[in-house]
């Protein structure tokens, strides 16, 4: 008994007689979308494709100088011989063997990624002659350190906010700080501006109108002051209508804003909590991260959790006590998909740069074997889709970036070289 022949035995995509069809919807769509596609494009263009740093440094602009690199990696190297052996202990013996040499080395080579001179809340308000002076002293000093190649490959200031009280301030040590840097001899690469305090829309749009004269002032080209935005209220996250302000903070800021950099303590403040239970794992701040981080994705704007001001520094308790708790925080803020955080003393770099290499290092091998099975399309235990594939890339990439891994054992373990495993971790849309 026979049966009658599939349609696909006997047609072909060619002759269909839904073609006609399928060319006058497509033609339809594509111009009822065509601005739906400009706008995908413009706001959300992808990550960027340039290493993220994993921590920025706060340094009270008075007690900034060009030699303030070196000093801040010779008291951490310090902190991590004299602690050697409790942070072996806190870490692992077998972690502390693989993880701790290039910690070693991180800290005599590159102690600080990222370095914030802080005109706000670690400055205060000393009157204008004494900010002034500062902001000279410190400028310069910076142009000295670019100059010098002593600087870290990021830095940037933290200015005032534009709240009333402090914004005639704000402005005049954001322009005259870029004016005086660039006087003595410095550069706007790698600079970015810390703009603390948001509580509206309305101010980052002031702030892009603020960009735009200053480079118009200065002979800049358009674009070349960047900033990131710091989340440090409750206005930032949820505004009076109810929406999250923060994603249109986002889209508001022409396209300077690279970063949203979580505030704990101001944040937690505004919310009533009380001081002992002020942390960077409390529920109000891990509702207000997950917000910063839904606003943020696709944007290729970067995020930044907070600080902990529990220091590992005084009696041995207190050291165990502030390490303790600073590598389980560090690890926490990376297991959520926070790679940067703030760090307040040269004692915390020890347990930053270590918590960090031992994340990278220990989902390395795993992560290594699925990419070469997905490079490779062999089959695995694990069946990747492309965007899981893209996620385990730009783990190895991070950690190739801070130095926890090495880019002969990445290749070695992923069949790739570096520049495939970013193309594949950090995709723009076109």
């Amino acid at each position: 008994m026979s049966s009658a022949p599939h349609p696909s035995s006997t047609t072909t995509p060619t002759d269909s007689p839904t073609d006609s069809l399928v060319a006058e919807l497509t033609a339809d769509l594509d111009q009822r979308l065509e601005a739906a596609d400009a706008d995908l494009v413009s706001q959300f263009p992808g990550d960027v494709a340039s290493r993220q740093p994993i921590h920025t440094v706060y340094i009270p602009a008075d007690r900034y100088a060009d030699d303030v690199v070196a000093l801040w990696g010779q008291q951490a190297q310090a902190a991590l011989t004299e602690h050697h052996d409790l942070l072996a202990g806190l870490l692992g013996e077998d972690v502390a063997k693989e993880v701790l040499p290039l910690v070693a080395a991180k800290l005599a080579s590159e102690p600080i990624e990222d370095l914030r001179i802080d005109f706000e809340d670690g400055f205060g308000d000393r009157g204008d002659e004494a900010e002034d002076v500062a902001v000279a002293t410190a400028s310069a000093a910076l142009a000295r350190s670019q100059q010098g190649g002593t600087c870290p490959p990021f830095t940037g200031i933290r200015f005032k906010s534009f709240e009333a009280p402090t914004r005639a301030r704000g402005i005049r040590t954001l322009t005259t700080f870029i004016g005086g840097l660039l006087h003595s001899g410095g550069s706007l690469e790698g600079f970015v501006v810390t703009f603390p305090k948001v509580t509206s829309v309305d101010q980052v749009e002031a702030m892009v109108h603020a960009c735009d004269r200053i480079e118009e002032a200065l002979g800049l080209p358009t674009g070349s002051i960047r900033y990131e935005i710091q989340v440090e209220t409750p206005q930032s996250i949820l505004g009076p209508d109810g929406s999250a302000l923060v994603a249109r903070m986002i889209h508001a800021s022409a396209g300077r804003a690279t970063a949203l950099h979580y505030g704990t303590y101001d944040y937690s403040a505004f919310c009533g909590i009380p001081a002992p239970y002020q942390s960077m794992e409390h529920p109000v701040a891990d509702q207000a991260k997950l917000v910063m981080q839904a606003a943020a994705a696709g944007t290729g704007v970067r995020l930044s959790d907070g600080s902990t001001n529990i220091l590992p520094i005084g009696s041995p308790e207190e050291v165990r006590t502030g390490y303790a708790l600073h590598l389980r925080l560090v690890r926490r803020s990376l297991e959520r998909g926070y790679y940067q955080g703030w760090d307040l003393h040269p004692a915390q770099l020890p347990s930053r740069f270590a918590a960090t290499y031992a994340f990278y290092r220990e989902n390395f091998a795993p992560a290594a074997l699925r990419l070469r099975n997905y490079l490779s399309k062999a089959q695995g235990s694990v069946m990747d889709e492309p965007a899981t594939a893209r996620t385990l890339a730009d783990l190895v990439v991070r950690g190739l970036d801070c130095g926890a891994l090495l880019a002969e054992e990445v290749q070695e373990a992923t069949g790739a070289e570096a520049q495939t495993l970013i193309d594949l971790a950090r995709p723009l849309r076109v």
